[in-house]
């Protein structure tokens, strides 16, 4: 076998041909990596070093030789500038040594040509700095922190569902099966009370679970998009007017539609906007435009604006009447069937649809200054794609037109090309790109803790097969700002995951959501997060140990005074880690190892390369990883950043030798470690 030696590295000439070769969609091969429509783009490609006697960039419509600009160390770097260009751009790499071919693409290098995988040039894409990387934070108001008590649903204030709602006395008690009607008093100023904790947890940007007026403790049934509800603002007065006196809702009425209430709770949200932003912290609200609340005043199926308000429901003229979709005997379309999400008539009301644009920009805009908005059910909206896309564009100009530093992610499963073309949505929830693969691989069981794979559990072909195929759909733009989530409020606490049980609150009970959970897996699935590219997310209570079942269960309470101190300080660890080195941020990937349990990648750019890996499995084992690949140098050293086991975690800085391009690493079970590579040559004795 013909090695190179005279590189470092023991391996044969058609190994090191295949393996050496990378570009990607980042600025590291790219510049400018979010180019204009009149910007000519460089491409670079890293190849290893005497590989290839040509090397040509690919388009369906020509091809561009590459130019050799520099070698470093075992590698060579080719480029090209592409001229500017209205339409995207789609290309592949083709190289030649002697009389054959190999090409690369997204999927990596092969001999034969591909139609699929290629990389794109987006023109005119552009996301916000600020969330390239950023740490984020969701939060379900209502079970965060009770900041004024004043404000709190009062038990018997109305009935929703044909349930009174109730006020829950005791903040440590668990959700029921049924929980829409129970209020535990989280709301705006209990936020503002834990900026402070926040800030020094490390959190950029806060995600706020929907705050506007609503008779559930979701939300997601909206009843007036123009105020923020008074439960979770300021009411500032109780008056109940003589019509209303003696009915079930009067003091819900008063308390709600009262433009006293509603004026003082939008002002307490723009201080926590303000409040925030002094301490480094943004604000993302979630906008919830697809469909709208039976109790919503366009709507008012249960008359709580009186004449007045010429709700659809009880007035076949009103000038809301086209905002719905009606069928016969006064029955309109509620989202997915359900009566108290009426679907919203967009594509047929024009009036709806200013109004709609209209409510995107008022909270993004003075005095609220909301950094952006989480788009709920965002490819719903509407009956045809065509509109939806529409849609969708004209409220991202309206949004922007405030600020391109406004942020617009959009829930959604499956493939979100179509909307991410840099005309719509920056990105979305990223479930098939994070969650999904992730979960399956630590814990082998679904994001809702409903379905059991064993086949997926430890499978890394499968995590990386799945992981490259799926994040090879997103534009590189959207997965820089991708909202990547271990747990939130529509599926179960990852920490519950860890014990790999199937179940749901009604059929398990809650006490079994915490039994044999494994916090050495929780690690590991924090220091993935924290290293991977796009925007963490921390759903609020992960990082205090919290468990849960899927809705309700995972909507508990924020256990304040009783959260596992340790798992924070991972996680404050992990979140500085990930501030102080830029690359785990913005920089090149590399999957660099995959094995029964075990997965190991590197992050590279020109300020260092790091190297992370996990051992899931139930077995120490030895791993010699291939660090070359991410750049590091054939006879150097790694040093440990931090590292985890069943026995805790420690940031001491034990050196790793590299010879012959590999390092190996003892993994203890359930362990996970991320390394940096010494540049300087004296460190590098053991």
């Amino acid at each position: 076998m013909a090695e190179h030696f005279e590189m470092g590295l023991k391996m044969s000439e058609d190994e090191f041909r295949a393996q050496a070769v990378y570009s990607d969609e980042t600025k590291q091969f790219r510049v400018p990596a979010e180019p204009s429509s009149a910007d000519s783009v460089e491409i670079s490609i890293r190849v290893g070093k005497g590989c290839f006697t040509a090397i040509f960039l690919c388009t369906s419509e020509r091809e561009f030789f590459m130019e050799k600009i520099r070698e470093d160390g075992v590698f060579a770097y080719y480029r090209t500038v592409l001229p500017p260009a209205k339409e995207k751009t789609a290309y592949f790499f083709r190289l030649q040594y002697g009389d054959q071919y190999g090409f690369y693409t997204k999927y990596g290098y092969f001999h034969e040509y591909r139609t699929d995988g290629w990389f794109e040039i987006l023109r005119d894409y552009k996301t916000p700095d600020w969330a390239k990387g950023a740490v984020m934070y969701q939060i379900y108001p209502d079970r965060f922190c009770n900041g004024d008590k004043s404000n709190d649903v009062q038990t018997g204030e109305y009935t929703y569902l044909g349930r009174t709602v109730e006020r829950v006395e005791d903040w440590d008690s668990l959700p029921e099966p049924t929980d829409i009607h129970r209020f535990y008093g989280g709301d705006l100023q209990g936020i503002m009370d834990k900026l402070y904790y926040l800030q020094e947890l490390g959190i950029e940007a806060l995600y706020l679970n929907p705050i506007f007026v609503s008779p559930s403790n979701h939300k997601y049934d909206i009843q007036d998009y123009d105020h923020i509800d008074p439960h979770f603002g300021r009411i500032v007065r109780e008056k109940i007017s003589p019509e209303n006196a003696g009915t079930d809702n009067a003091l819900y009425i008063a308390r709600t539609t009262d433009l006293v209430n509603l004026e003082a709770s939008d002002a307490l949200f723009a201080e926590l906007v303000q409040a925030a932003h002094e301490r480094g912290i943004r604000v993302i609200i979630d906008g919830v435009f697809n469909h709208c609340g039976a109790f919503h005043k366009w709507l008012d199926r249960e008359n709580l604006y009186g004449e007045e308000g010429k709700g659809a429901y009880l007035h076949a003229k009103s000038p809301y009447r086209n905002y719905f979709y009606w069928q016969e005997g006064n029955n309109y379309d509620g989202w997915w069937g359900h009566a108290n999400h009426p679907k919203l008539n967009a594509e047929g009301s024009i009036a709806l649809r200013n109004a709609l644009i209209a409510i995107g920009r008022k909270w993004v805009s003075p005095p609220y200054n909301a950094d952006g908005w989480r788009l709920d059910v965002a490819a719903d909206l509407g009956r045809t794609a065509d509109f939806n896309h529409r849609f969708w564009s004209v409220f991202r100009k309206a949004v922007k037109d405030v600020s391109q530093d406004k942020l617009i992610l959009a829930e959604h499963y499956g493939d979100a090309s179509p909307w991410l073309q840099g005309d719509q949505w920056d990105s979305i929830m990223n479930y098939d790109a994070f969650m999904e693969p992730l979960t399956w691989f630590l814990t082998g069981v679904s994001k809702h803790s409903t379905e059991r794979r064993d086949d997926l559990y430890n499978n890394a072909d499968a995590f990386w097969g799945g992981m490259i195929y799926q994040m090879s759909r997103l534009p590189a733009q959207a997965i820089q700002v991708s909202m990547n989530e271990l747990s939130n409020h529509d599926h179960s606490r990852f920490l519950t995951r860890t014990n790999r049980r199937t179940g749901r609150l009604e059929n398990e009970g809650a006490e079994a959501a915490g039994e044999n959970v494994d916090k050495a897996v929780m690690r590991e699935a924090v220091l993935f997060q924290m290293t991977w590219p796009g925007a963490p997310t921390v759903y609020y209570g992960d990082e205090a140990g919290m468990v849960g079942w899927t809705d309700p269960d995972n909507r508990r309470t924020y256990p304040w005074g009783k959260e596992d101190g340790a798992l924070i300080a991972f996680h404050k660890k992990l979140i500085s880690l990930r501030k102080e080195h830029q690359t785990l941020r913005s920089g090149s990937l590399r999957p660099l190892y995959g094995g029964y349990g075990v997965i190991a990648y590197g992050r590279f750019d020109e300020a260092g390369n790091y190297v992370v890996a996990l051992n899931n499995s139930d077995e120490g084992q030895v791993v010699s990883i291939p660090v070359w690949l991410c750049g590091v140098a054939p006879e150097s050293c790694l040093h440990i950043l931090v590292q985890s086991n069943r026995s805790g975690f420690d940031d001491f800085p034990v050196p790793y030798p590299v010879m012959h391009g590999m390092m190996e690493t003892i993994m203890p079970p359930k362990s996970c470690m991320v390394w940096k590579e010494v540049r300087d040559d004296k460190q590098y004795h053991i």
